[in-house]
């Protein structure tokens, strides 16, 4: 593995100049060196990275999801998230589009060092990448430049407030444009729908459910080949509610069946659903129902 500290770093070993600001960083992807070595490795970066890129000839991989960029994309990357490339040796290079690297540090005392952790798509799977129109495409060049320009410039006490603004503002359009996605690609999303309630309808039918307990939203998003991030943001725009919620909806579905057609008790059912302590079923129940399990039982009754 191949861990990158600083954005001077990854300048180097990616052949650039040195970068013009410690912190922040524009690269176009046609300047990268792009060099067999480079396929070795499994790389680790300790900054953000936002990224916009098309090339015939690579691949990215991340865990074990792998992208082509034939199509231009936009993908968000954490620090600490691991990811690797695949190369065609005997292709010429072909890349273009644009990195911006972002350190933490930039974002002290800013408005962002806190709230770049609410955009969710930072934590997406490479397959769950965002596909732009030319129009939106051209939009976020536009803000890319204007950060590029503003600390090619000489810095000044206003040069960090301006690049957080553009910063920001290119990070609410893409969350703008990710709700666009979830829109417009309906049949794969609603597959995704389909699959997540018969995923639930068929855990909540197993017998084993003593052993096994609840469902988690991580045990869901693997089943779903998708991250929780983008599984969630996914059910928020489509449906009003997070993963959590839908687990716990068919949770209800089923106790309300086992409540009104079984004398087993409320404990009994609370332990045949995966809860360990009845307290902890009655108050999901009632948040859900503004019912007690009892008085759900005796009203159908």
């Amino acid at each position: 593995m191949y861990r990158i500290k600083t954005i001077r770093e990854y300048h180097k070993v990616r052949g650039l100049p040195k970068p013009q600001h410690p912190l922040i960083s524009v690269i176009n992807c046609a300047d990268i060196l792009h060099t067999g070595d480079v396929c070795d490795y499994r790389w680790m970066l300790d900054f953000y990275s936002i990224s916009l890129k098309r090339s015939s000839y690579s691949k990215a991989i991340y865990g074990q999801q792998e992208y082509d960029f034939d199509e231009g994309i936009m993908y968000f990357s954490a620090p600490n998230q691991l990811f690797s490339f695949e190369i065609d040796k005997e292709a010429t290079p072909d890349f273009s589009g644009w990195i911006l690297l972002i350190h933490p540090d930039f974002l002290w005392h800013t408005s962002l060092a806190d709230k770049i952790l609410k955009y969710e798509f930072f934590g997406y799977d490479v397959h769950e990448a965002l596909f732009l129109s030319e129009k939106e495409e051209l939009l976020l060049k536009n803000i890319i430049l204007g950060i590029q320009q503003e600390y090619h410039t000489n810095m000044d006490k206003f040069s960090q407030h301006i690049i957080i603004s553009q910063i920001e503002t290119l990070l609410n359009y893409a969350e703008r444009f990710y709700e666009r996605q979830f829109l417009t690609r309906k049949i794969t999303n609603h597959q995704i729908l389909d699959r997540l309630d018969k995923l639930l309808n068929d855990y909540f039918n197993d017998n084993d459910l003593i052993s096994r307990g609840l469902p988690t939203v991580q045990y869901v998003s693997d089943r779903l080949n998708v991250s929780p991030n983008y599984l969630s943001g996914l059910l928020k725009i489509l449906t009003g509610q997070t993963t959590q919620q839908h687990i716990h909806d068919k949770l209800i579905l089923k106790a309300k069946e086992k409540l009104s057609t079984t004398d087993l008790s409320v404990s009994e059912i609370a332990y045949g659903l995966g809860f360990e302590h009845s307290q902890s079923f009655n108050r999901i129940f009632k948040s859900k129902t503004n019912q007690s399990p009892l008085e759900f039982r005796k009203s159908f009754n």
